[in-house]
Parts: C-alpha cells; structure tokens; sequence
C-alpha cells in the first residue's frame, strides 16, 4: 500500500511564489511507485484548498499519512503551521514548533549560536516602532557604517537592507516596523566569503551527515539579497573555495546549530569567513528547494539524488 504525502506548499508569508517552486519540485520528484501525493495549496490569506477547492485542515489532513512541508517564512518557518500539524497528530518535515520558532526569531538564534560558542556580528534591537531613532543613534555611534538592517522574523533575506548613516538607517528600520515587522535588528556588516552549509540526519549512515559548504558571490552592485537569491544573478560555487580547515569549520558550525536549537532532519545555515574566523548568520530549517536553491545543489555536489532526498525526508518524519 503506497504511503499518501500531502506537500504543503504556498502560504500567507512574503516567499509565497517560492514555496509554490519547492513544493512543486517535491511533487514532481517524489517516487511515484512509492508514494501518492496530494497537493496542498494554501494561499497568501491563509486558506487552506485541496483538489481545487478550499477546505478545512482537518479534513485534508485526515486523508494523508505524512506532510512534506514545502511552505518558507512566516507560518510555515516560525512554529505556527507546525502547532497546526502537532494538534492533529500528522507526522511533519522539518524542524518540531519550538525548534522553528526559535531559529526564526533572529535575536534569540543569534544568542543560542553565542552559547555553543559561534562568532555572531554585534548588534541592536529595536523592539517598537518607537525606539527607532534611539537605537538609528546608538548604531552610528557604536559600528562602522554600512549596517545590516533586518527584521526578526523573515527568511530569505526579505527586507534585508545594507545603509549608512543616521537618515537612511532610521527610514530603514521605520520601514520594516511599517510594513509589519514585529523587531528590527540592526547588526555590523561582515565583510567577507559568504557560505552556506547545510546537513540532512541520518544520510549515509551518520547521525547527522554535513553536506558540502557553498561559496555565494553576490552580484557587485549586490549583497545575496531576496532578488540575487532567486534571479539567478549570483554565483554560486559547490564545494565552495575555501581552505581544508575553513571547510571543516563550516561544517562542524552547521551540525552544532542544527542539535543547539534541536532542530530536525535537515537544516541549511548561513556565515561569513573571514581570517579572523567564521561568523554565524542564520539557520534555515525549510530550505528552498527550487531548481535555484543552494540545498539541491550541495546534495548534488555529494551525489545524492533529490528523489532519493525527498523519500529519506518521508521516512525521517514518519520515524523509519
């Protein structure tokens, strides 16, 4: 008897039409000799369809074994949709509720990654809307500028900006609060290679089993902002060039983030190398997986097929 899949895929967050690409690519890849597949469509407002047709969650979900959870950012990446999935009992891809919303909340993910000992850049928080000109002063007063300003709670660098000097960065933290942020972090721009690592549990025999580390090369005019990530402007180098022992460290960074927020089955996590050593960015415990995304790239470079990848994913959540 053939196990039913249900992909989620869609969403109410702001990379809606990039989850539509993952959880296509998993439909599409998934071994049809092993598993029927349903599609789940949730859509920018929160409805859930099946068939064409909106429905209730539960009524979808009583018709599926297991959920392959396609879906990136708010909802689908901060614990929410994974409480949903708790309550009716349905094993679930990825990262449990309280790993995703840690992660995703980047004041705390950043203050975990300071326990296990990683480099994080130094940073402000503003928390209101209010603070913002207390904390745009605090910030030119306290690093070189540019900066990073980014929200809490977004992926794939939505709403990232690189400014300097007070006016900008103020419009751009007031920016982030008007467009619904619920905080701002403000951080010290790294200078560096930025790396991508990724790690999939229980591949090839090993507990957690590190992928090959990615060298990304933004565009000039760029930083790997939401628009290099997915127009294709970037380049993206796997194996990344780095040295023997900066590669090793990539590794042992992405598997000790991945167990310091008790994430599951696999996860992807972002730095900075620099001489001075590596710099944690953040984790992405839903990575993308579009025929742009880094993850299928890195499983590539191992020699793992993503047909094979995505019935591992099956088997991990349902506990196999």
């Amino acid at each position: 008897m053939q196990t039913i899949v249900g992909v989620l895929r869609g969403g109410p967050s702001r990379e809606h039409e990039v989850s539509l690409k993952t959880g296509a690519a998993m439909l599409a890849n998934l071994p049809e000799e092993r598993f029927t597949t349903l599609d789940i469509y949730i859509d920018k407002n929160g409805e859930w369809h099946s068939h064409g047709k909106p429905t209730q969650p539960e009524r979808i979900l009583r018709q599926v074994d297991v959920v392959l959870n396609g879906l990136h950012g708010e909802y689908g990446e901060d614990g929410e949709v994974q409480k949903l999935l708790e309550r009716f009992g349905v094993p679930y891809s990825g990262a449990d509720s309280f790993g995703s919303y840690l992660a995703m909340h980047k004041l705390m993910a950043k203050a975990r990654a300071k326990e296990v000992g990683l480099l994080t850049p130094e940073s402000r928080f503003a928390g209101r809307a209010e603070e913002s000109g207390e904390v745009a002063r605090d910030v030119i007063r306290s690093f070189h500028q540019p900066v990073v300003v980014k929200p809490i709670g977004w992926g794939s660098s939505v709403g990232v900006s690189i400014v300097g000097g007070y006016a900008p960065v103020l419009a751009a933290i007031e920016r982030l609060f008007a467009d619904g942020a619920s905080g701002v972090l403000i951080e010290e721009l790294i200078r560096g290679k930025e790396a991508t690592a990724g790690v999939v549990e229980g591949l090839r025999g090993e507990a957690l089993y590190a992928l090959p580390p990615i060298e990304i090369v933004p565009p000039e005019s760029d930083f790997f902002s939401y628009d290099a990530k997915y127009s294709g402007g970037s380049r993206e180098i796997c194996p990344g060039r780095f040295s023997r022992v900066a590669t090793e460290e990539l590794k042992c960074a992405a598997k000790a983030i991945h167990r310091a927020f008790g994430l599951r089955h696999y996860s992807r996590s972002d730095f900075i190398v620099m001489p001075k050593g590596i710099y944690y960015l953040e984790t992405n415990t839903l990575p993308g997986l579009t025929t742009e995304s880094l993850l299928p790239k890195s499983l590539a470079a191992s020699g793992v097929k993503f047909a094979d990848f995505l019935e591992h994913l099956v088997n991990l959540a349902l506990g196999r």
